[in-house]
């Protein structure tokens, strides 16, 4: 079976979201926001890659890339992040990814992400939840939409705040 079939919401996620995050603190008050485009990659139906680019107002730029491995139906990260994702099962309606990951040097840190993929697939919703040593800390809501499921034609081009959806 190959991957599409195996991980359904995956694939439905495939292609170019361009996004808006906020990151809030313990208490609910905004410490950072900034816009992103991220490519979600599934190459030969059996590997997965994932570049983020987030873009801040004030011209700062990051570009993040996340391979991931496939094993027993999850996406296993090793880089930048160790942890996986995978889809729950629960849900019915196949609109949910959840995600667990630390970021390399940092283990007494963890986050918790859990993703929504509308069923057009024109839209989804991202919640991450930061605990450090083990106390929540922050939280970061990301909204995204969909600019298309040809990433090939976005790979290795640029983009800036401006030109960001959102």
């Amino acid at each position: 079976m190959s991957l599409r079939e195996r991980m359904p919401v995956l694939a439905r996620a495939e292609g170019v979201w361009d996004g808006y995050y906020r990151y809030y603190n313990q208490d609910g008050v905004k410490i950072d926001e900034h816009k992103s485009r991220l490519l979600c990659r599934i190459i030969n139906d059996d590997q997965y890659h994932q570049t983020n680019i987030y873009c801040w107002k004030d011209g700062k730029k990051e570009v993040r890339e996340f391979p991931a491995d496939i094993k027993d139906n999850k996406l296993i990260f090793s880089g930048d992040i160790s942890g996986w994702a995978a889809e729950v099962h629960l849900d019915d309606f196949k609109r949910t990814m959840m995600l667990n990951w630390v970021r390399k040097n940092e283990d007494d840190l963890y986050l918790y992400e859990m993703i929504q993929i509308a069923d057009n697939a024109k839209t989804r919703a991202r919640t991450w939840q930061w605990f450090k040593n083990h106390i929540l800390f922050q939280r970061t809501l990301i909204d995204e939409n969909r600019v298309s499921v040809d990433w090939n034609k976005y790979d290795r081009t640029d983009v800036t705040y401006e030109e960001l959806a959102n």
